[in-house]
């Protein structure tokens, strides 16, 4: 099962949290590979965030980085996005939650550089 048709159709109507949240999600559950899994959802997930922003995110400590720092809540995230599945709806509130908050320390970062401290993604 494709992640593709509901991205398409709700390109328009959705935020970019919300489509990369359910690209996050749902290439988890489809588990395409059998290795690279978590690298290959989480970088494709961040390309459809800044392309449906329009831009590439300043910052040295990006979404994906902070997915990995994020571990438990993305793996509850992903359980909770599973179970609401299972009852035939959609709820990807805590995936963008996390995502948020991820994107945040990129953004985090990107200050930080530009006052001169340049944090990394150990920081």
């Amino acid at each position: 099962m494709s992640c593709l048709p509901y991205i398409n159709d709700n390109w328009e109507s959705s935020t970019a949290l919300h489509l990369a949240s359910y690209a996050l999600w749902k290439l988890n559950w489809i588990h395409p590979f059998f290795d690279g899994n978590g690298r290959t959802s989480r970088a494709f997930s961040y390309l459809l965030l800044c392309a449906k922003i329009g831009m590439r995110l300043p910052g040295t400590v990006t979404i994906p980085d902070g997915i990995v720092k994020r571990r438990s809540e993305y793996i509850a995230a992903l359980r909770k996005a599973d179970t609401a599945w299972v009852e035939e709806r959609i709820d990807l509130a805590s995936m963008e939650k996390m995502l948020e908050a991820a994107m945040a320390d990129q953004l985090l970062s990107a200050l930080e550089q530009a006052k001169g401290k340049g944090i990394t993604q150990d920081s």
